[in-house]
């Protein structure tokens, strides 16, 4: 049947999101979906961002599986692969809109030449500074850095000001916030992260050394809050607005969320820098809509997937929340206009990606991957950086070469 925006049947739909990610948009997109579609109103249920792999597999093992699910983009091709989610090529394939649909989202979402998914939701990584904090200590509110060692000076000149003030942020214990904020640092710098398969290699490049130099020495020099150690991801997106933090790696949701938790705060988006000045690079994530192996409403998850991509969604739930929208050509509207932010984060569009691996989350998001090892070992300790990537780099090839 073709597809609406509306109801394919009657009954509510169950629906898996992933906590940790950006709840406030999703929360306003199952609302919308619910005020025009009550006959089919979707339950929405948030799992643990580092349980939802495991629980996702379980699920489809065992037959007890939601309707439709957000799935963070990055993990699409294992579950593409896999044959857990439902192919939607022949469904979906020849809608306009997905013409214009984010690139990274339909890369990952596509398998084999046969589409999984369609974007819930887009998040780009970028530099956000607090320009009250920058005013006060005596830099140029206009000019945020351009390059790390520049980064290096201001964040020393933001901790100077005291009071539980500090120049940077450093999630110490979130293997995913890092590569969203720590991976765009590296790329800037002209290395490689992950492996994308079996004989391929991981952490290639002296941006690699010189990015976990940069982190090491940032702590040292205590330009970090104590506490940073501990994040896990649950209390990422908070910091920022705490008006604490002189400047950040974060996602394009802070914008909103700043505003809300500190509407006098003075801030800007640049991109996230290089060693050299003017190199710049960012993370595309965000999550898809998929449908796992055993739904008994794939018709109304299409539906929904359709009503996600219609233009007025587009203009009047995303824009309208300052959240990016998912398609390029609904970018010129009177919300994005309004907000120079908004056009601000849109510019790491141009110069952001999207790993594309089978096992990303064994190499990079598991809270006990080699990623995050390698990461706190830099930030924490002072073994030798070079042990430190060789022993990441063999843990890493090691995992793709059972892909």
């Amino acid at each position: 049947m073709p597809a609406t925006t509306g109801c394919a049947a009657d009954g509510e739909l169950t629906m898996w999101e992933r906590s940790g990610g950006n709840k406030d948009m999703v929360d306003m997109l199952v609302a919308a979906w619910n005020a025009k579609n009550p006959r089919c109103a979707v339950k929405l249920t948030y799992i643990p961002h580092t349980e939802m792999v495991g629980k996702i597999a379980q699920g489809i093992a065992s037959g007890q599986v939601p309707d439709l699910m957000g799935m963070d983009l990055i993990y699409a091709p294992q579950f593409e692969k896999a044959g857990q989610l439902v192919d939607l090529t022949d469904r979906v394939g020849a809608w306009p809109e997905l013409a214009t649909a984010s690139k990274g989202h339909i890369t990952v979402a596509t398998y084999d030449q046969r589409l999984y998914g369609v974007p819930l939701y887009a998040d780009v990584s970028a530099l956000f500074y607090n320009k009250d904090l920058f005013k006060r200590a005596g830099l140029d509110p206009a000019k945020p850095p351009t390059s790390l060692p520049e980064l290096r000076a201001y964040a020393d000149k933001i901790t100077a000001l005291g009071g539980d003030v500090k120049g940077y942020y450093l999630p110490g214990n979130c293997a995913g916030c890092n590569i969203f904020t720590v991976g765009p640092l590296m790329w800037a710098s002209g290395a490689k992260i992950e492996a994308a398969g079996p004989g391929d290699e991981p952490l290639v490049g002296d941006g690699v050394k010189q990015v976990l130099q940069f982190e090491r020495d940032m702590v040292a020099a205590g330009n970090v809050h104590d506490g940073d150690r501990t994040e896990n991801g649950e209390t990422f997106h908070l910091q920022f607005g705490s008006g604490k933090v002189g400047m950040m790696g974060t996602g394009n949701f802070n914008i909103t969320l700043a505003r809300q938790q500190n509407p006098g705060m003075d801030f800007g988006i640049a991109l996230l820098p290089g060693m050299t000045a003017g190199s710049s690079a960012s993370f595309i994530g965000g999550d898809l809509v998929v449908v796992p192996k055993g739904s008994k409403r794939v018709n109304d998850a299409v539906n929904f997937m359709k009503f996600l991509l219609s233009d007025e969604v587009q203009v009047e739930v995303y824009a309208k929340a300052l959240n990016l929208t998912t398609r390029s050509d609904m970018v010129d509207n009177r919300y994005f206009k309004a907000e120079p932010l908004v056009q601000d984060v849109a510019k790491a569009l141009l110069v952001g990606r999207t790993p594309y691996t089978l096992t990303f989350f064994e190499q990079i998001n598991s809270p006990q991957g080699p990623w995050l090892k390698m990461l706190q070992r830099a930030y924490y300790t002072g073994d030798d950086l070079d042990t430190v990537i060789a022993d990441a780099k063999k843990e890493m090839s090691a995992i793709a070469a059972k892909s």
